[in-house]
């Protein structure tokens, strides 16, 4: 019998043992580990999406009833934090921020989605008290804001773009959308406000020529006071 050639093998078998289970070990720990890491960090994103939830409602309803300056209804902002939510917009872009109450409730819903707003604003007075409310409202990372006229500048962003609001010039509501359409993503939308007011000229001309298209869906949500419609890109 080779007593020593066994115990060398015994120890041979203790030490590859030992060493599975070192790594196996080593791999739990590092799995346990890496979930709560991941745990913390999803713990952490939760309670600062809470936070900057508590932040932009407080500050909705502390201005609520104050906004003029051409800026929508509060329940019309609603509607638009729901579709941007509902359908996990990304890529957004607002015509005629004002001082900023729609463009608040659209990137208050991209900040869930991951997304961002463009803005654009052509008077400086509203733009800069724009940025103020941003800022106030937690929300400026969210909302690239730009001092410009969107009758040059539309035409001029590349896209692709997954949500449109319009409320600018309604008499250049079709030409925003005719520049915009092509740079719209499929299941994207383009919406506009005070689609019920067909008095105002420009209105008429724009629905009745959305409404026409093959590859867009439009309806009218009437549950805004001045009407938002929302034309759906169904095909490219």
């Amino acid at each position: 019998m080779n007593i020593i050639g066994g115990e060398v093998n015994i120890m041979e078998n203790i030490t590859s043992f030992s060493k599975n289970n070192f790594t196996l070990f080593f791999l739990i720990t590092f799995i346990l580990c890496l979930n709560f890491s991941i745990r913390t960090a999803s713990c952490e994103e939760l309670q600062n999406n809470k936070a900057l939830d508590e932040k932009v409602r407080m500050f909705l309803q502390n201005r609520k009833g104050t906004w003029h300056d051409w800026n929508i209804p509060y329940s019309d902002g609603k509607i638009l934090y729901d579709l941007v939510l509902k359908n996990k917009y990304k890529k957004a872009i607002e015509i005629g921020t004002s001082t900023g109450l729609s463009a608040i409730w659209i990137a208050w819903a991209l900040s869930k989605t991951g997304g961002k707003l463009i803005t654009i604003e052509i008077d400086e007075g509203r733009y800069k008290k724009a940025l103020a409310n941003f800022k106030e409202a937690g929300l400026s990372e969210f909302i690239d804001a730009r001092l410009a006229d969107a009758h040059d500048l539309v035409k001029k962003l590349k896209g692709p773009f997954d949500f449109v609001f319009s409320d600018a010039d309604k008499d250049w509501y079709m030409n925003y959308f005719i520049a915009l359409a092509p740079k719209l993503e499929v299941g994207g939308c383009f919406t506009a406000h005070n689609a019920s007011y067909t008095g105002i000229e420009g209105i008429r001309e724009f629905l009745d020529y959305v409404k026409r298209l093959p590859d867009f869906k439009t309806t009218i949500d009437t549950t805004s006071s001045a009407g938002i419609s929302i034309s759906y890109k169904i095909v490219q």
